[in-house]
């Protein structure tokens, strides 16, 4: 991962969807240098502000935007049923493209994205900005360093009360509560399959158990636990809910030598061993220098031309993964994955 930024001012950048993270990253497109920036929107109510504030040029359709700003880049910010579609006419236009998570809703699509990509020599990043978290690039460098030694068994939890995440916004409006609009808890909070197949690498099987467990007025899942065994035999186990009221984001790795934690909230690493103390790891950190530093990231390839595009790959098996849970918790079967 790169963090260099110098040079951005040239890009011409065009964002998709002014909801709460196009509007993130059109603030942090500013602060990185972004002059040329311009943001669509089919709701006037989301795209206005955006205008008035951050002095971006505004369209109602899409397919104008892109004809009259001609960008260099294009974010894609909308409901994930749409990213597909919308990609792929960002990278007709010779546009390279970042594509907020999940990559979509469904596979199909993606491989063509992929081709499209590779044909026109584009660069398509995913943005799964916990990679991006001091946290988890120091489990990162702890495993490479062997310091846990063979992981044996793993556990990350997620949880978040939906109305709580965006409460200016009425959450069953939000694409998050919608099925049809590729919502639920399990492709929204796929940042913890993304950041484990990170750190452990890739899945062998799953099996799922997902529902329904609060009173919210959702008509997707609002509660999930994965249980996937990795292709190095270790076992890992996922929950993620947007059901309970507190809010909630750590990870276990256990190893035949160590133990390390992770704790979002209190941005704190622990490494605990056999008779021992802990050893503490604590870093400063904002929430916001994430979407910083993927864009920093992204813009590196763009520059530098990285067109492997490891990060699409990465979020197509992501999204695999996701929708296995999804595909066992509805029929009650174990999933299996090629090697």
């Amino acid at each position: 991962m790169n963090s260099a930024s110098g040079g951005v001012e040239q890009y011409s950048v065009l964002v998709v969807g002014a909801g709460s993270i196009g509007r993130r990253h059109m603030a942090n497109l500013r602060q990185l240098g972004i002059q040329k920036l311009a943001a669509t929107d089919t709701d006037a109510g989301r795209l206005q502000p955006v205008v008035n504030e951050l002095g971006v040029r505004g369209f109602a359709e899409f397919d104008e935007a892109l004809r009259i700003v001609q960008p260099n880049v294009v974010f894609v910010c909308t409901p994930p049923a749409f990213h597909i579609e919308q990609a792929l006419r960002a990278l007709s236009c010779g546009a390279d493209v970042f594509i907020e998570k999940p990559l979509s809703h469904r596979v199909v699509g993606v491989a063509e994205i992929t081709a499209e990509a590779q044909k026109f020599g584009r660069v398509v990043q995913v943005g799964y900005n916990l990679r991006f978290n001091p946290g988890i690039q120091t489990l990162k460098r702890l495993l490479d360093e062997g310091v846990a030694g063979r992981i044996l068994w793993a556990r990350a939890e997620v949880a978040q009360h939906l109305p709580d995440w965006r409460p200016w916004q009425d959450y069953r409006q939000s694409y998050t509560a919608r099925q049809e609009l590729g919502g639920g808890i399990i492709l929204d909070a796929s940042h913890e399959i993304d950041y484990m197949l990170w750190l452990l690498g890739p899945p062998r099987e799953l099996t799922c158990m997902a529902g329904r467990v609060s009173e919210l007025d959702v008509n997707v899942e609002d509660c999930a636990t994965i249980l996937i065994r990795l292709g190095s035999g270790a076992q890992l186990d996922i929950h993620m809910d947007f059901a309970q009221p507190t809010a909630s984001r750590c990870c276990v790795l256990a190893g035949d030598r160590a133990r390390l934690e992770w704790d979002y909230a209190r941005n704190q690493v622990r490494i605990i061993r056999p008779q021992v103390p802990p050893e503490v790891i604590d870093y400063e950190f904002d929430s916001n220098q994430m979407y910083i530093a993927e864009v920093q990231d992204f813009f590196y390839r763009v520059r530098q031309r990285v067109t492997a595009n490891q990060s699409l790959a990465e979020a197509e098996l992501t999204l695999k993964v996701a929708l296995a849970a999804l595909t066992s918790s509805a029929e009650k079967k174990w999933v299996t994955f090629e090697q």
